[in-house]
């Protein structure tokens, strides 16, 4: 027989005092937020009627989470940094906006403070050049008018070609493949790194062990972050993912969209190479950006999501 108390005046009222309802101390806000946590949790344990054994393995499992500091990792395998996304969309569609270079999840791996440069950077510290293939990365920024926005930051970030990235990453030097660098007054950067791998949920984590219960893998294809900034512009969260990658319309992470695939052209020719200043074979790689014009002063800002180091 199927117990529920949870909509009761009684177990309501016992809610409210738990989230602090009955006091004037403390954030109204976070009151309200734990209250619908609690009522919705409640909620679910009676409609699945949970058991206590699931119960307290899904507390040791937040725990062992937690621990490894995977949350930010388990968000987008389950679709709701996606979700964030989609909202915002259809926020903007309510509002009448339209236009630009479509966003898409941030991830958990971005660090604030990356070397800054005009126009062009290297973004790799030549410790991977025997294994990888030498990349040149050039795009331009500009507005919803097709003008070219000069001195936009464009923020950028990869993984190695074992699909780890640095700060993380002991094994890598500071801000390896973490670069930002300054449009000039085309609108134009310019980047020479390698071709990053794609990468997999660690296997023996919590993450990969809450896929393996849903039977899905945790792997993401090669990919490259970006934020990109400019005054009276909307900032921009985006993502290219590589094409030719066997997961790139099967990402674990929800992150490729229309308009967010980078094609590589893999280049073979000698003097060409010798003419970019590398030997053998080198990758090129296209992709320019469109920002909206910023309908507030706020939103021409990164959101205050806590990241690992501070914004520099």
């Amino acid at each position: 027989m199927t117990v529920k108390i949870s909509q009761t005046a009684e177990i309501q009222k016992f809610f409210e005092e738990a989230a602090g309802f009955g006091n004037d101390q403390g954030s109204p806000r976070v009151k309200q937020l734990v209250l619908r946590i609690v009522q919705d949790a409640a909620k679910i344990i009676e409609d699945l009627q949970v058991s206590d054994d699931e119960f307290w393995t899904a507390v040791d499992y937040l725990n062992r989470l937690g621990a490894r500091s995977e949350f930010g990792l388990l968000v987008p395998g389950l679709g709701l940094e996606h979700f964030l996304d989609l909202l915002q969309d259809a926020k903007d569609a309510q509002a009448g906006l339209s236009g630009g270079t479509p966003r898409t999840i941030e991830g958990p791996l971005y660090v604030a403070g990356a070397p800054i440069s005009e126009g062009q950077a290297r973004m790799d510290d030549g410790s991977e050049l025997t294994e990888a293939t030498v990349m040149f990365l050039e795009g331009v920024v500009r507005d919803t008018d097709g003008q070219p926005v000069a001195g936009a930051v464009v923020d950028l970030w990869h993984a190695n070609t074992k699909g780890n990235y640095s700060f993380f990453d002991q094994s890598q030097s500071e801000y390896n493949l973490r670069r930002r660098i300054v449009t000039d007054a085309e609108g134009r950067y310019r980047a020479r790194s390698i071709v990053p791998s794609g990468y997999g949920c660690a296997p023996d984590g919590p993450t990969q062990e809450c896929l393996d219960l849903l039977g899905r893998h945790g792997q993401r294809p090669a990919h490259i972050h970006f934020f990109v900034a400019a005054p009276g512009h909307r900032h921009l969260t985006t993502q290219i993912n590589l094409d030719g990658d066997q997961y790139l319309w099967d990402d674990f992470a929800y992150a490729t969209r229309e308009g967010l695939v980078g094609a590589l052209r893999f280049v073979e020719d000698a003097a060409a190479a010798e003419a970019r200043g590398v030997q053998g074979r080198f990758a090129e790689l296209a992709f320019d950006f469109q920002l909206q014009k910023a309908p507030a002063p706020a939103a021409e800002q990164r959101s205050q999501r806590p990241r690992a180091l501070q914004d520099a």
